[in-house]
């Protein structure tokens, strides 16, 4: 459905969420990692990266982060409001991308992956094993276009789960 809008501009938000379980026994704010329990960031495939490419750079990003180096690639990657560096902090993450929405149906690809927290280094407390829960929210504005996209995907995909969907359309009260 993207590549058939061609050049038309639309905006792509992601927001992901998750619960962080406090360290229970650091006092102060001396190592970034000894708060939170762990953390997950996300990623989106770049215009002329292949899927192979992409699981690299993650997993690349993963491991950095697990070091304590800077987890963003070098380049970085145009049309975000915020950004991999800045977007990183905090269990509340959100950024928009805007391009054309054939450059976004080539991206094709989004990663949610774990980076580092005290579940790591205090393994005593047998949390390594443990489910992160998250949500992750993504949605797709394409003001110029006049037909609905929401109906077209939703006859394309079947949800998983029942989830309540609120469509508002824009010039109606809420």
């Amino acid at each position: 459905m993207l590549m058939a809008l061609g050049n038309e501009p639309v905006t792509l938000r992601v927001t992901l969420s998750y619960f962080i379980e406090p360290n229970p026994g650091e006092r102060g704010g001396i190592d970034k990692y000894a708060y939170q329990s762990h953390a997950l960031r996300f990623a989106v495939r770049r215009p002329l990266e292949n899927e192979a490419a992409f699981r690299q750079r993650i997993n690349a990003q993963a491991a950095a982060d697990e070091q304590g180096l800077p987890g963003a690639a070098a380049g970085g990657d145009a049309g975000w409001t915020i950004g991999e560096k800045l977007r990183a902090r905090g269990s509340l993450l959100s950024d928009s991308w805007t391009g054309t929405a054939v450059d976004l149906a080539n991206r094709g690809q989004l990663a949610v992956f774990p980076a580092m927290g005290w579940w790591r280094n205090r393994t005593s407390h047998q949390r390594f094993n443990r489910s992160a829960r998250y949500s992750l929210l993504i949605s797709i504005e394409a003001p110029t276009v006049e037909q609905d996209l929401y109906v077209q995907v939703s006859q394309q995909i079947e949800a998983a789960a029942a989830v309540p969907v609120v469509v508002q359309v824009p010039g109606t009260a809420s």
